[in-house]
């Protein structure tokens, strides 16, 4: 891997060490249940009708394990779930119904009106970074990019990235890292890909791969935590592959745009005390 004109030696050492070093992937990415297509559609329709920003799908009880409390007069969603019940002795599947999991027991779907949004819940927002060396509300005025409430449905999302704007779970494991990671998507044109044509695409591991490279190198810059985190995501993409060089270039280029557009504005050096004669 060779380090581009203008980039430390040190950055092509962490994105070297990210593969060969043990990584680790937070538990973060499998809180949530996944839904089905056809609950995440039932849970949006009822979001709209309602008034209710969509986001996350979650029950009571499973907020409170997050931290979050479901707000007082909320009203639960309802969506589509299976329970399993005995069988009557030759009872058979109705259709479109599974086959019975084991002897004397079939599986039915039933409405249960349990579930609620992020949305209808209160807890800690999320927090920009502040830190003194780095700002997060000086680098996104610099870069032009915006930041929008987390409306994703899936929960697991730590945040994501559209066209010109950002979007951080107030729940994420890492938000500082998630934050560096979706501005790279922006920055890198991963969003913008929308509109070219299928072989004019990043793949989607590349695509990882470089946002995630350019939120390790962040961290590190910054003296912040999870970089073994990081290392564990990279690995995940890579699949025992190596960094491609025009990956690492571009990875050191978004880097750099970030850490330069948070960083405080250098001041005007006092002017030389003129003597009077």
């Amino acid at each position: 891997m060779t380090t581009p004109t203008g980039a430390p030696a040190a950055w092509s050492a962490l994105l070297a060490d990210a593969v060969s070093k043990p990584g680790l992937i937070s538990e973060a990415y499998s809180r949530f249940h996944g839904y089905s297509f056809g609950n995440q559609l039932l849970a949006l329709w009822q979001c709209t009708l309602r008034g209710i920003e969509p986001g996350p799908i979650n029950t009571f009880l499973h907020w409170q394990e997050l931290g979050r409390n479901v707000k007082k007069g909320a009203k639960a969603l309802t969506l589509c779930m299976p329970v399993t019940i005995k069988s009557r002795k030759n009872d058979v599947p109705d259709e479109g119904e599974e086959e019975p999991v084991q002897a004397g027991k079939r599986t039915i779907f039933v409405y249960k009106n349990r579930w609620f949004v992020l949305s209808q819940t209160e807890g800690e927002p999320y927090q920009p970074q502040e830190l003194p060396s780095w700002s997060e509300e000086r680098a996104l005025s610099a870069l032009s990019i915006s930041r929008i409430p987390f409306t994703h449905l899936d929960g697991n999302a730590q945040g994501y990235a559209r066209e010109q704007s950002v979007s951080i779970s107030p729940i994420a494991f890492a938000p500082h890292r998630t934050l560096f990671h979706e501005l790279a998507h922006v920055i890198l044109g991963h969003t913008s890909e929308s509109e070219m044509t299928d072989d004019d695409r990043t793949p989607r591991n590349i695509r990882e791969v470089e946002a995630e490279g350019a939120a390790l190198i962040c961290c590190e810059c910054l003296g912040l935590p999870g970089v073994e985190y990081s290392r564990g995501y990279l690995q995940h993409w890579l699949r025992a592959d190596q960094i491609p060089d025009r990956s690492a270039q571009r990875i050191f280029k978004a880097a750099d745009t970030i850490l330069r557009a948070g960083r405080p504005a250098e001041k005007p050096s006092d002017p030389e005390p003129q003597q009077i004669t």
